[in-house]
């Protein structure tokens, strides 16, 4: 017994650590990223393979997730260029509970990014961009599994902030390349309102819709 105690005590103390580890708050006002600025956010998951024991999540469920992940992080970019993201969820696992330590199933997705360019209607990148998110600092690290200190929904959440934070990275990596400007460019308005898919679908959103979807 006093064996079994002196094993239980380290690890509950890991447990308490994974829990009260939270992203940190987004920069309000990020170095830019060139001329980024972001239109449409599209997030397509019907497609998407669920991994071996993974919990269940509903195509809707992983792209609003996705969605509203990438929106916060990137919607802090203003630059006077208009550009489309486009995601396309291919597979996830959402870590069931395991066992501490013997067997720590962590939680993981995987994506493909596009990218479109509101003037020129022209897709950035030739081949998707692949993306491997993990839970991280925000799972239950390497011996604490994942489901057993974060619901599935808090899961999906942590993913999708770790994707957001990647796509971010990505397109940084390509400002010079992609986000450049000429010097007789005009700022064109957008009005975000226009995400609401309810309003019915633009031309720069079906775009977007190619851009999730493309291969």
């Amino acid at each position: 017994m006093n064996r079994l105690r002196l094993w239980l005590a380290p690890l509950a103390l890991c447990v308490l650590a994974a829990c009260a580890q939270e992203p940190p708050p987004l920069d309000p006002a990020p170095e830019p990223i060139g001329a980024f600025r972001m239109g449409f956010p599209i997030v397509v998951a019907n497609d998407a393979q669920k991994g071996p024991a993974s919990r269940e999540a509903t195509e809707d469920e992983l792209a609003a997730a996705v969605e509203a992940a990438v929106t916060e992080r990137l919607d802090r970019y203003d630059g006077d260029g208009l550009y489309h993201v486009g995601l396309r969820v291919e597979a996830y696992v959402l870590a069931q509970p395991g066992i501490p330590v013997i067997f720590s199933p962590q939680s993981v997705m995987l994506l493909a990014l596009n990218v479109w360019d509101n003037a020129t209607q022209e897709r950035l990148n030739e081949e998707p961009i692949r993306i491997t998110a993990f839970e991280g600092g925000q799972g239950g690290g390497p011996f604490v599994p994942s489901g057993l200190i974060n619901s599935r929904e808090k899961q999906l959440a942590n993913l999708a902030r770790t994707a957001a934070r990647q796509v971010e990275v990505e397109l940084r990596k390509r400002a010079d390349d992609w986000f450049v400007l000429p010097d007789d460019h005009e700022r064109v308005a957008f009005d975000r309102t226009l995400r609401d898919r309810s309003t019915g679908d633009t031309d720069a959103e079906a775009s977007a819709q190619e851009a999730a979807s493309g291969n």
